[in-house]
């Protein structure tokens, strides 16, 4: 079922071959490479990271090849995540009908008029050309994370490379034994299972999942970075990582939209352009040109501009928070490693300032006809792919160069610095408790894309005549106020130093939290906000969508699955080695707080949640939930209440401590906070099941009262006719 109009042949040739057109080459695209590769030199140059040392000094080969190397892994995992990004969400997998209304067998007629196939629509020259760059580029990333593993061990050990047994032998024992080879390692394999993949799958979902594989390579690059061992550890890699997954996604997509950018230039085709797509400045023409078809370029350079908004303050954000960390007083900052941080600030500056133009001003007259495709696509590419070059070049020279700030421990270090990377917080008087606050940058991050977002889709929602209740949007934001409080107020300092503040975290994740969440009905805002998409592409309304009907959402969200998942956490967590793993890595932290605060959501959107979900058990079988919920607590609460046996003995035994109760006592506390702190939030559940059950029951009633009005009582009536003949039957049988 597929034609190929006249506006997609104008890119290619009779064969099918796709065409360039004048005047735009691909050779150009070397032109960023060659700045990432300058302004990488100059600024190694200029901080003295590549300078011969004194001591253990591995070469000329290993001082230069492994920056270059990094910046050539870097960019081609840039490269593949982008071309990922703008495959799944951003330009056509599909060639579509230009009109839904055409009728079969006028699609018939028109497909063997140009000799093709009347089956599955074709694949989009652009959907197919996004796939042979990540396909090369995830090629170039595995053979580059190979080489940064070569050379990362030749400098750490300061040996020179060499071919003998006894050198191989202790590379393999650095990829295996050390954690930092280990990371290393994790990331060519990766980058292998990654290229695997992307030569291998077609469908968005499978591509959406390579995708999120692939930022597993971030964290594994975040982990190791410098500020891993800073004052502010956690904070640092998370900032770290963040600012690593934004800079992907800006400078990846720029790479692809690069990559497409002859076919783009040439495409004569059209898509339907948002009406929330224009902007205050925005002339009549685009105005009214809201709703209706627009050249294909103009849509895919306007959802482009909207990721990079938000990268952009991504990247701005958690970029100045990393120098923060490793830049401790303002006089560092004349420091060469500081002027390179200086740098970089311009450079992401000057990328924001180009991207505002080119969001107000270009894709405007694009959009109005007032710009060539071919014009609109060089002023747009060209300036920010250089920038964004030189930008990465920078990045990879300060990776490789000593910050001021110290990042080994010192040897006096006190044992909650060994174990948690910070000192022990005071004892937990209100005075002492109200003053700590230790931001986790991850869920900041998460917490304020959740906030604008609900708000922009509030703002949305009444913009276009609708309403939203107020109650929902207060329950939301008293989450996410929650949800802070946990991820990066007090209960998250003392949470690592205490068995019941520990306690008190995981049940608010799970318990108290997602109630609020749930009940803010964020999924359903965001459906009545998001507009939908008529080219074939899927954009955040079209994957909620696919995500709430998958299978997977139908496992999720299955009452026995959630409620077993809800019980069964506790169990995994609290009485197996998982436990350990959570307190000591930073990896197994960010994922136990995801992993309570998932499950709990899940468990109460099962129970009184009102957005769509695949199968909701009736009411009855809520309230038994969470009956068998309140008892399971209460069982495991009372268990670790009367345990003598310390869990995890060489953590919470081991802090240090000259205040508080002893670890033992701390511990049994816990339990007894595990089950006073599950009872109310289910009791207030039960509660909210009985008044959901109650208006069920009234518009049940209702609805049959007004079906007897419109029937005359039909159904009753034909009720009493029914037995009326029973009981005549039975009559005449006696």
């Amino acid at each position: 079922m597929s034609t190929r109009t006249a506006e997609t042949r104008s890119a290619t040739d009779g064969s099918g071959r796709q065409v360039l057109p004048s005047g735009l080459s691909p050779w150009w695209l070397a032109a960023p490479v060659v700045v990432m590769l300058l302004a990488l030199v100059a600024a190694l140059s200029f901080s003295g990271a590549a300078a011969a040392k004194e001591v253990a000094d591995p070469g000329a080969l290993v001082r230069w090849g492994l920056p270059i190397s990094e910046a050539v892994r870097d960019l081609a995992l840039v490269a593949t995540i982008g071309s990922l990004l703008l495959a799944v969400g951003v330009v056509p997998n599909k060639i579509q009908e230009r009109s839904t209304r055409v009728r079969h067998k006028d699609r018939v007629r028109k497909a063997k008029q140009d000799g093709e196939s009347t089956g599955t629509p074709q694949e989009h020259p652009l959907f197919t050309r996004l796939l042979q760059l990540a396909g090369a580029t995830s090629v170039v990333w595995t053979v580059a994370a190979a080489v940064v593993v070569v050379f990362t061990y030749a400098e750490v050990s300061g040996v020179r490379l060499s071919a003998s047994a006894a050198y191989t032998q202790q590379l393999i024992s650095f990829v295996t034994d050390i954690p930092t080879g280990q990371a290393l390692g994790v990331g060519v394999i990766v980058a292998a299972v990654v290229t695997t993949f992307v030569f291998g799958l077609r469908s968005l979902l499978g591509l959406l999942l390579t995708m999120a594989l692939a930022d597993i390579a971030l964290v594994t690059m975040a982990l190791n970075g410098h500020s891993a061992g800073g004052d502010d550890h956690m904070g640092a890699v998370n900032s770290l990582g963040l600012h690593l997954l934004g800079v992907c996604a800006w400078a990846g997509g720029l790479i692809a939209l690069a990559w497409l950018s002859p076919l783009l230039a040439g495409d004569r085709s059209r898509a339907r352009l948002p009406i929330g797509a224009r902007t205050r400045r925005a002339s009549d023409a685009q105005h009214a040109a809201q709703g209706r078809e627009v050249p294909l370029v103009a849509v895919v350079l306007s959802r482009f501009s909207n990721v990079a908004l938000w990268c952009f303050v991504l990247v701005l954000a958690s970029g100045v928070i990393n120098a923060a960390v490793r830049i401790g007083t303002v006089a560092q900052l004349t420091s060469a490693y500081g002027t390179l941080v200086i740098v970089k600030l311009v450079l992401t500056l000057a990328l924001g300032v180009a991207g505002y133009v080119h969001r107000r001003a270009v894709i405007p007259a694009l959009v109005a006809d007032k710009v060539s495709g071919r014009r609109a696509v060089w002023q747009i590419i060209i300036g920010e792919l250089a920038i964004m070059g030189g930008l990465i070049g920078v990045a990879v020279a300060l990776g490789n160069s000593a910050p001021p700030v110290p990042e080994d421990l010192e040897p006096d270090a006190s044992p909650a610095r060994i174990l948690t990377f910070y000192e022990l917080p005071p004892e937990p008087t209100l005075a002492n408790a109200v003053a700590q606050w230790r931001p986790d940058w991850l869920w900041v991050a998460i917490i304020v894309v959740f906030a604008v977002s609900y708000a922009w889709a509030i703002w949305k929602v009444r913009r276009t005549g609708g309403t939203w209740s107020p109650l929902r949007a207060i329950s939301w934001f008293v989450g996410l106020a929650l949800l802070f409080l946990a991820t990066s107020g007090p209960v998250a300092v003392y949470a690592r130093v205490l068995f019941s503040w520990h306690m008190v975290e995981h049940m608010s994740l799970t318990m108290v939290i997602p109630v609020f969440m749930v009940l803010g009905s964020p999924v359903t805002l965001l459906l009545k906000a998001l507009e939908p998409r008529r080219d074939g592409t899927r954009g955040p309304r079209e994957w909620i969508l696919r995500l709430v009907h998958s299978t997977w959402g139908k496992i999720v969200t299955n009452p026995i699955f959630a409620a077993v998942n809800f019980a069964g956490s506790i169990v995994l967590f609290y009485f197996t080695p998982l436990l350990g793993f959570t307190l000591r890595t930073h990896v197994g932290h960010e994922f136990m707080m995801a992993h309570f605060l998932f499950t709990g959501y899940m468990f109460a959107l099962v129970l009184v949640g009102q957005d769509p979900i695949p199968h909701r058990p009736a009411h009855f079988m809520r309230l038994v939930m969470l009956i068998a919920t309140m008892a399971y607590h209460a069982f495991v609460g009372v268990a670790i209440m009367g345990m003598d046996v310390l869990l995890e003995a060489s953590w919470f035994g081991n802090m240090g401590r000259d205040w508080g109760l002893s670890a033992i006592e701390d511990q049994q506390r816990g339990g007894a906070l595990m089950w006073g702190i599950g009872e109310l939030p289910t009791a207030l559940l039960a509660v909210v099941v009985g008044i959901q059950w109650a208006i069920a029951g009234n518009r049940e009633n209702r609805r049959v009262d007004r079906e007897a009005d419109r029937t005359d009582d039909a159904e009753l009536k034909a009720y009493n006719e029914m037995m009326e003949r029973l009981a005549e039957d039975d009559a005449q049988r006696r």
